[in-house]
């Protein structure tokens, strides 16, 4: 049977109806965000704080879907290959745009399989020895890491992520040698220097404040150029001995490239309205992240890729490579 002009026109306006229709629904069923790192760590942390508030703006639920291993991008494949509908989200950082690539030769994914949609957060990394390693501040740290290069262990959270290039930076700014550890999450990353199977670490600070408050870890200065709001005592390692040093962290809200633009506005403006809130960014502070929300999505999507520049000069200097 022939189909005439008008009976097409007629078909596609219905189509792209029912699609607006669909879209405006949105969310009608639950959310899904995926995050590269075990229970306990800060984009846990982060993810679960957020999670929850954007639930009560949503009115839908969401769920935390943790999938760690091979530094994050375990996750990040099964969200890129994820339907673009704006049920299945990501949380990631810098590495998410060009420094995964940069690491591993094999990866199924790019920067371009996914649409940034905000950034949530921002922190500096926070530099801390375990209680037995006889490390109180930065100074001592430069002493030990000369007089036997290469015999203190630094623990991160996997290779090519923030916490092992942090290390990296630091390394050869202050010209010294130290051993990387990796492990599969923040968590772990911070009971290894508790256990004392580190001397230090440049962790997070949601994955190092139990050991700080239980006394198994000693907080030594913050990476940032300047010092934290959110961590006022603690001296920037610039200040403490290693002249130009800065570096942090951030996380963001990302989606599949191709979720329709009226979702992305959608989740844009409620993860703006939910960042806004004293609470959540209260309790964000007390694990030593600050909310950050973009001021559009077009800032996010050039902050990222800048910062995923970054991030591939770091990877470059770190000569890193995983098969």
């Amino acid at each position: 049977m022939l189909w005439n002009t008008s009976r097409l026109l007629a078909v596609a306006t219905l189509c792209a109806a029912g699609a607006a229709a669909a879209q405006d629904a949105y969310p009608s069923r639950p959310l899904r965000i995926v995050i590269g790192f075990p229970p306990g760590g800060a984009a846990d942390t982060i993810a679960r704080i957020y999670g929850d508030a954007l639930a009560k703006e949503l009115k839908q639920t969401v769920l935390i879907d943790n999938r760690p291993g091979a530094g994050t991008t375990i996750a990040a494949d099964f969200a890129a290959k994820s339907p673009p509908d704006g049920y299945t989200l990501y949380i990631g950082g810098a590495s998410l745009m060009g420094g995964d690539n940069a690491l591993y030769k094999k990866l199924r994914y790019t920067p371009a399989d996914f649409m940034p949609v905000t950034q949530l957060t921002t922190a500096p990394l926070l530099l801390v020895a375990g209680k037995t390693a006889g490390i109180r501040n930065v100074a001592e740290l430069l002493q030990k890491a000369r007089q036997q290069p290469g015999s203190l262990n630094y623990s991160s959270s996997g290779n090519g992520v923030i916490t092992h290039l942090a290390g990296v930076h630091f390394a050869k700014l202050a010209g010294v040698t130290m051993t990387h550890v990796p492990y599969k999450g923040g968590a772990q990353s911070a009971q290894a220097v508790a256990a004392g199977d580190a001397q230090v670490s440049f962790a997070t600070p949601a994955s190092v404040q139990p050991m700080i408050d239980a006394g198994k870890a000693v907080p030594l200065a913050v990476t940032s150029a300047r010092r934290s709001p959110v961590m006022p005592n603690y001296p920037t390692i610039a200040e403490a001995g290693v002249p130009g040093y800065s570096l942090s962290n951030w996380y963001g809200l990302f989606a599949p490239a191709g979720t329709p633009q009226p979702v992305v506005d959608r989740l844009f403006a409620a993860s703006a309205r939910v960042l806004a809130d004293p609470t959540l960014q209260k309790q964000l502070a007390g694990r030593g992240e600050e909310a950050a929300p973009s001021r559009s999505q077009a800032e996010f999507k050039a902050f990222a890729a800048h910062e995923g520049k970054l991030d591939v000069e770091l990877i470059a200097q770190s000569g890193a490579k995983i098969d």
